[in-house]
């Protein structure tokens, strides 16, 4: 007989898997409390990699059924998430996701809603990218600086780059000024030539 499993993410402490587990419960399916596994750690660690999720898959058992909410619970990257359902479609365990509709992400529907769901996220990403490039470029073309600004005054760099010349230490430069050792490192590798 098939036995229902829910996995339940959250990314913070501070956040909580409740109102995953009354959707799930909203939904119909009435999992055993000791067939519930939460477990709070971030979606871009690989499902495989999460402690909770990994001990959950070694429980479960040709027939059984995992339901999640959203397809975001396994994961934040669609490769991992594609990954994670096949590698449970192999062990013939089906995945239930309800933000679409409780289909069987491991069903021929299930795996044509995760690759259009794909290759629209792919899509989106591929767009950011070119306008984050375009806008970049434009930046560039303006003659503006990218980055943060500096925390120092040009006149405070060229005084470090005089006292570091002298020899003083990064410790004690990056006391001085108020500033990381890292910072003071950063205006000697920026000094012009």
């Amino acid at each position: 007989m098939a036995r229902t499993f829910a996995y339940c993410r959250v990314s913070t402490a501070d956040q909580t898997s409740e109102n995953q587990l009354g959707e799930i419960q909203a939904a119909g399916f009435a999992v055993e409390p000791r067939r519930i596994v939460q477990e709070t750690i971030s979606g871009s660690v690989p499902a495989m990699e999460r402690p909770g999720f990994s001990r959950l898959v070694d429980r479960l058992e040709s027939g059984d059924v995992l339901i999640v909410t959203k397809l975001d619970r396994l994961g934040r990257n669609a490769m991992d998430v594609r990954a994670t359902v096949e590698r449970l479609a192999a062990d013939d365990v089906r995945v239930h996701c309800l933000a679409l509709g409780g289909v069987d992400l491991t069903s021929a529907a299930g795996r044509m809603t995760m690759t259009v769901l794909s290759a629209v996220a792919e899509f989106e990403r591929d767009l950011l990218i070119e306008r984050t490039q375009a806008g970049l470029a434009r930046v560039r073309a303006e003659g503006k600086p990218l980055g943060r600004p500096s925390s120092l005054s040009s006149e405070q760099q060229e005084a470090i780059r005089g006292q570091r010349a002298a020899g003083v230490s990064l410790g004690a430069l990056a006391k001085e000024y108020g500033v990381s050792r890292a910072a003071i490192q950063r205006v000697e590798r920026r000094a012009p030539h």
